[in-house]
């Protein structure tokens, strides 16, 4: 009886090992989905040493979302009326954070089935649909070269807009306290040279204590910001609470391409020593979203009453120019953007390299990073100095690659993904990605239509 037990424990034993090779090995010996979920966890595979903690993405997502353009939300306002913008600011943000909330859920799901420990944002659309349904695979290549090209022209775009700022909030504060007449192209040349070492750095663990700081910094100069919205009278009898129909897409175009930091997403969570706090409840997207929502739609409401019509592009430059808070604003918001150079480049930078990383020889890879990298910020202070008003470029490429990327994409690969039977109840995830989808379009007619006319008003 003895014997037969051992026997027995021994077969047990014996299948146990073939099923664990078998079950790492080949994916056609486990049918049952869930299993295969509870046997592959994608943190098992994370770097647990270089890995980033939850904490350090938090501060990497919150200023991921937090740029220069929270500072335009009191201009977006005005575009869009008190109640209106208020609501359409909530909405807006709530979408967004279920569009990078399905997106990094999907990503994560593919990531079990084809068994890998994680993938970026073009790769996550590229297996969606090379193991979604026949009719769909050969868009698969199309989708990843989309989804990087898109990244690439949109973050290199913003990283011109961030010098500008930068030497603009210097050249502004400089020069009317000094007496200084220097032209904004001398501060350009001056951002550029902090920004070639910032530029180098290519470890997104290596970066969190410049968001660090970078936070900090905004927080002091959201303090001081609010001290002068508070600190005159606030009147909203005279302001619409919705405006007219031809300014709501110009109130479009700069929420979506303020609010929405889809291309830090994967990398962020991507990162991570566990992903699963990245997503659930709390989590770090929800804790973010809900602090960068808040941030916007206070900064936003409280700005258009407090200066109405006057209000400007950035809500820094109505503040009263010479006084030592409101030139310590500017300083500070700057300093604050120059710390989030290096995140902004480090998502396009890290795809390009991959595209082309395998044309060089593996012992000068750290040479041609090096003259790459700088060869990037060197044509981005170039683009900056040859034309200072980027930001009506910066807000069409926005609203096409924003709305694309940040909205339909993530739509489009949940479908795909869950298509056809794992939709929902009377397939609602599917209706409501045909809206989400809808809604991006129009967004994006809206929003480039909004800025092609701008920039007809400046350069025409």
């Amino acid at each position: 009886m003895a014997d037969s037990n051992n026997s027995t424990a021994k077969s047990k034993e014996t299948l146990g090992s073939v099923f664990t090779l078998n079950d790492f090995n080949s994916r056609t010996q486990l049918t049952d989905k869930a299993q295969l979920d509870d046997v592959y966890n994608t943190a098992d595979y994370r770097d647990q040493v270089k890995g980033q903690t939850s904490i350090g993405a938090f501060m990497h997502f919150l200023k991921g979302s937090l740029g220069t353009g929270i500072l335009a939300m009191p201009m977006a306002f005005k575009n869009a009326g008190l109640m209106f913008g208020l609501i359409a600011t909530m909405v807006l943000g709530f979408l967004c954070t279920h569009c990078v909330h399905i997106l990094a859920k999907t990503s994560q799901d593919i990531c079990k089935d084809i068994r890998v420990p994680a993938l970026g944002f073009s790769e996550t659309a590229e297996k969606v649909f090379e193991n979604g349904p026949k009719r769909l695979r050969s868009w698969s290549a199309f989708t990843k070269l989309f989804v990087d090209y898109g990244l690439m022209a949109t973050y290199y775009a913003t990283a011109c807009v961030y010098i500008v700022f930068i030497a603009t909030s210097f050249h502004d504060v400089l020069n009317y306290d000094t007496g200084l007449n220097w032209d904004i192209r001398i501060y350009i040349a001056m951002t550029v040279i902090p920004c070639l070492f910032i530029g180098q750095i290519r470890n997104l663990k290596l970066l969190t204590p410049l968001s660090v700081l970078a936070n900090c910094c905004i927080v002091v100069t959201f303090i001081i910001v609010i001290y002068y919205l508070f600190s005159g009278p606030l009147v909203f009898a005279d302001k619409p609470l919705i405006a007219s129909a031809t300014q709501i897409p110009l109130y479009f175009a700069t929420v979506i391409f303020a609010m929405e930091g889809i291309g830090t997403v994967m990398p962020i969570e991507n990162s991570m020593k566990k992903p699963q706090q990245f997503l659930g409840c709390p989590s770090v997207l929800n804790l973010a979203m809900i602090i960068v929502v808040s941030l916007y739609a206070i900064i936003g409401f409280f700005g258009y009453a407090r200066y109405g019509e006057g209000v400007r592009g950035s809500i820094t430059l109505n503040l009263v120019e010479g006084t030592i808070a409101g030139d310590a604003a500017k300083l500070l918001m700057a300093m604050a953007i120059l710390l989030t150079y290096g995140l902004v480049l480090y998502i396009p930078n890290d795809i390009l390299w991959r595209k082309i990383s395998h044309k060089f020889d593996k012992a000068n890879h750290n040479i041609i990073q090096i003259t790459l990298r700088t060869a990037i910020v060197l044509i981005s202070g170039s683009i900056a100095a040859a034309i200072p008003n980027l930001e009506p470029f910066i807000s069409l490429v926005g609203a096409i690659f924003f709305s694309l990327l940040g909205i339909f994409v993530p739509s489009a690969c949940e479908t795909v993904y869950l298509w056809p039977d794992r939709l929902g109840f009377c397939k609602w995830k599917l209706c409501k990605n045909i809206f989400l989808s809808a809604f991006a379009v129009c967004a994006l007619v809206a929003g480039a239509t909004a800025s092609i006319n701008e920039i007809i008003k400046i350069y025409v």
